[in-house]
């Protein structure tokens, strides 16, 4: 189950459903309900907000095609199975994209507003090695951070709830910077260090 916030209360909502289609800058997503990426936020945003949740985006057609493996054909059940089976069926690439996108409507004094964030992280040289979309995507997400708390702009110790993080603060890293498509400046990487 994922956790989410549902017309105000914290709740859980179903994988793979919640499937909804959008298209950016003419290429088509499906976006579907995702564990694991909300965190704390469903708790911070309680009595401030309607409905949240995390949802992983892909091509249309994933989905379906995940839910088959998964459920139709018993996968879920035979985890050793499905890993062989995309281990040795489906070439690894690192030509991947890893689409970001938050959207937030609400009001704002009388005017209702939407808001969006959208980027897409590439697969890229990075310092002299070419990394996966998703490796540059998990690898700066942690160490933007670890660059904020080194810089004393977050707390050393406790728990840092992801919503502490200002994203202006974040992308303003040398590592947070990779999320921009902006290129890491090994000078000022191996200074973060």
């Amino acid at each position: 189950p994922c956790q989410a916030l549902v017309d105000g209360e914290i709740g859980e909502v179903a994988p793979l459903e919640g499937l909804e289609s959008f298209a950016v800058d003419g290429i088509a997503y499906e976006a579907f309900n995702t564990s694991g990426g909300l965190g704390t936020l469903a708790e911070s945003l309680q009595g401030k907000a309607r409905n949240v949740a995390y949802r992983t985006i892909r091509y249309p057609g994933h989905r379906d095609i995940i839910k088959l493996l998964l459920h139709d054909l018993g996968l879920i059940n035979r985890r050793d199975l499905m890993r062989d089976v995309f281990e040795t069926a489906l070439p690894m690439t690192r030509q991947d994209v890893v689409v970001i996108f938050c959207t937030a409507s609400g009001w704002r004094g009388d005017v209702l507003e939407e808001e969006s964030f959208f980027n897409c992280v590439t697969s890229r040289e990075v310092m002299g090695r070419h990394w996966s979309a998703i490796q540059i995507a998990t690898a700066a997400g942690v160490t933007g951070v670890v660059e904020l708390m080194r810089q004393g702009r977050l707390p050393h110790q406790g728990f840092v709830q992801q919503e502490d993080v200002a994203l202006t603060d974040f992308l303003a890293t040398p590592f947070g910077g990779l999320y921009q498509g902006g290129d890491l400046d090994h000078t000022t990487a191996v200074a973060a260090e």
